[in-house]
């Protein structure tokens, strides 16, 4: 019985539901939802960071695994449709598109810039993404696993770990789901 509790509080998203609306936004589709990675505790990455070694990298821990786990259950439990999910090349954000979706592609334009060290690609990744976003055509929807300041460059939204931010084509916020 222990281990059927434990099977429904995992599979089971910890949010509220109440948003009907914006459930029922997301299952119209054309949407862009922009996901910052689940938990991975810490801040920034180590001096020694390698994007192509998880192990020189800040990544998620167990609960950051659950919680990616939530994040996909919920489009599952939703029937949210989803076209495309395009991660940063940040293992911790390739893990959670992994947990939470299975596949996905990496897309550089995605990547942190919060370190000085990566600053000088700001301004390129953030015009690639708003062309990527601006010639993107699906009627289902896109998802794009990133980090804190990606989002808040591109949206002026501060957001936590694993949260979504829901926009339509043109960037305008719809609303946004935070699944712990």
């Amino acid at each position: 019985m222990r281990k059927f509790l434990i099977l429904i509080i995992f599979f089971i998203p910890n949010i509220s539901f109440s948003n009907e609306a914006l459930i029922n936004s997301l299952k119209d589709g054309k949407k862009i939802i922009f996901i910052r990675h689940a938990i991975a505790p810490g801040g920034g990455d180590p001096k020694s960071f390698n994007i192509k070694k998880c192990s020189t990298q800040r990544n998620l821990n167990d609960e950051g695994k659950i919680q990616s786990k939530k994040i996909g259950n919920f489009f599952k439990i939703n029937k949210i449709e989803i076209s495309k999910i395009l991660s940063s090349e940040w293992c911790r954000c390739k893990d959670t598109a992994k947990i939470a979706f299975g596949k996905f592609e990496t897309f550089n334009a995605l990547n942190s810039f919060y370190e000085a060290r990566f600053q000088k690609n700001r301004s390129s990744q953030i015009r690639d993404l708003r062309n990527f976003i601006s010639s993107w055509e699906s009627d289902s929807n896109l998802i794009l696993v990133t980090h804190y300041v990606v989002i808040y460059d591109l949206l002026n939204i501060a957001v936590s770990s694993g949260e979504m931010i829901i926009t339509d084509k043109k960037l305008n916020i719809i609303g946004n789901l935070e699944i712990n």
